[in-house]
């Protein structure tokens, strides 16, 4: 593709080199986009800039948003929902669409927080955003023993968590927004007396995290529709009688590729077989190796920048739990211990990056991303996997009948 050599761009810069600009793409001029940006002074700056600036282009449409808004109306609302966050404190840019995004997912707009009643206990950072016990606690250095009281106050929350997970689980479809899987969530979290832990948490602005396709974890619930052959990761955690229940999974919107379905179902057998060797008197690194055992030998990689973490009182404490093979966790399983394994597993590099909001994990490579979670007991025996299936939960993975 050659830029347009019959339009002048006056008063414009280069989007290459920053020199005056007389030159303009013809795909930027066809889809009407914005004429900063999308200016260069020379043929050869063109070519150079081309790798990068190409993502202008792949902007949302509006028949597959399903919105009937114009182009402009799309740029204008996808800025909106960016500039959302940044007025909540997060590192979110008006500057769509000149991200160096590494697959085709884009951040749609946002709806206001929602509000939970006073009456729902809460934890420290529900008002102002700022976590205020979990930073300085012991905790994060010291592995705690919970007490039986503790304990069975961690298996009711952690019951309400699974329910709460389930209730998004029924709804998921194409067509519906990750935003409406956020509502169904903070509904159910609320109904069962609960706070949604994520709102707020770090000025976090919503009450689960959906990560769709090459998002690996933390994506932020949105206007986006989902899509038939998306995967969909829901992450729920639930604030109940002062702890902590997590867990997550990962739902295919109909019909999915193989690929995709190989990858999901590789992710749910990697945390399965690291929860059979949790008990006591196992090292805390050995998840890890066994993790990654299962996903090497399927042609998967295993995220490095994210782990599996304490949990109780505090959202997230010690101790850590690397999903990698050869990490140098610290300790060992103690009876007592409760503790999240979450693996996430790529399609194909492990490396990350972040989206501008400062919150959205996707690969390197844009290629999709799985994830599941538990929160786990370590018993006197073994393990018990206090955010289990329920009798009741949704019939959605076909590898379970096998």
């Amino acid at each position: 593709m050659a830029a347009g050599s019959d339009v002048a761009v006056s008063s414009l810069s280069c989007a290459n080199c920053s020199k005056p600009a007389n030159l303009q793409c013809p795909k930027c001029m066809e889809l009407k986009l914005p004429r900063e940006g999308s200016a260069f002074c020379t043929q050869e700056c063109f070519k150079a800039s081309w790798s990068s600036h190409k993502s202008v282009h792949l902007k949302p449409k509006p028949s597959s948003q399903g919105t009937g808004m114009t182009g402009e109306q799309i740029s204008d609302s996808l800025n909106e929902g960016w500039l959302y966050c940044l007025k909540k404190g997060q590192a979110r840019t008006p500057k769509l669409p000149y991200y160096d995004w590494t697959g085709t997912l884009r951040p749609y707009p946002i709806s206001s927080k929602r509000i939970v009643p006073a009456n729902i206990d809460r934890p420290d950072w529900a008002d102002d955003g700022i976590p205020k016990v979990e930073p300085n606690s012991d905790l994060q250095h010291v592995v705690e023993i919970k007490t039986p009281a503790q304990i069975e106050r961690m298996r009711e929350t952690c019951r309400i968590s699974r329910e709460v997970l389930d209730a998004a689980a029924r709804v998921i479809r194409p067509g519906l927004t990750t935003d409406e899987i956020d509502k169904v969530v903070h509904e159910a979290t609320i109904a069962a007396g609960g706070y949604p832990s994520p709102l707020n948490y770090n000025i976090f602005p919503k009450s689960c995290c959906t990560s769709v396709n090459e998002v690996i974890c933390h994506g932020i619930p949105d206007a986006r529709k989902l899509e038939d052959g998306d995967i969909v990761n829901v992450d729920v955690s639930v604030y109940y009688k002062g702890v902590h229940g997590d867990l997550n999974e990962t739902y295919f919107v109909g019909n999915v590729d193989e690929e995709s379905r190989r990858l999901v179902q590789c992710t749910y057998e990697c945390l399965e077989k690291a929860i059979s060797i949790v008990k006591p008197g196992v090292r805390f690194r050995e998840i890890g190796e066994v993790i990654n055992c299962h996903a090497s030998m399927s042609g998967l990689s295993v995220v490095k920048s994210y782990c599996g973490h304490g949990i109780g009182e505090l959202f997230h404490c010690a101790p850590n739990i690397l999903h990698y093979g050869r990490n140098k966790a610290v300790g060992v399983m103690k009876a007592g211990q409760t503790f999240t394994i979450e693996p996430m597993i790529n399609a194909g590099v492990w490396r990350d990056r972040m989206w501008p909001d400062g919150w959205t994990a996707v690969t390197a490579d844009g290629k999709h991303s799985a994830q599941f979670e538990h929160t786990l007991l370590v018993t006197e025996t073994g393990v018990e996997v206090l955010t289990a299936r329920l009798p009741a939960s949704p019939d959605v993975f076909p590898w379970l009948h096998s």
